[in-house]
């Protein structure tokens, strides 16, 4: 069943941020993941949005998710971010 990685974030250096895409999106193709949501406008209909950019990532399952996230790949590019960007990150399965 297909899970989706949910991240918000606020970026602090685009600069540093832009090398940890570069780094970090063959990766998450590596680990069956596909950009569903990539930074787009949040149109808010209902409720409040706090303004943090927002990516969706599908991945296959949440095991590929856990692997990605778990992988000595992801930790070495995660370091890359380090102070660039604050981020929260949520991982749900899909129906």
């Amino acid at each position: 069943m297909a899970a989706y990685l949910i991240v918000q974030s606020t970026i602090n250096d685009e600069a540093q941020y832009q090398k940890y895409r570069v780094a970090v999106e063959p990766l998450i193709t590596r680990h069956g993941g596909e950009f569903m949501v990539k930074g787009g406008k949040v149109e808010r209909l209902e409720g409040h949005h706090d303004g943090q950019r927002m990516v969706i990532i599908r991945f296959p399952s949440m095991d590929a998710i856990r692997a990605y996230r778990t992988s000595e790949e992801y930790d070495s590019v995660k370091k890359i971010r380090d102070g660039a960007a604050t981020l929260d990150v949520w991982a749900v399965p899909g129906v």
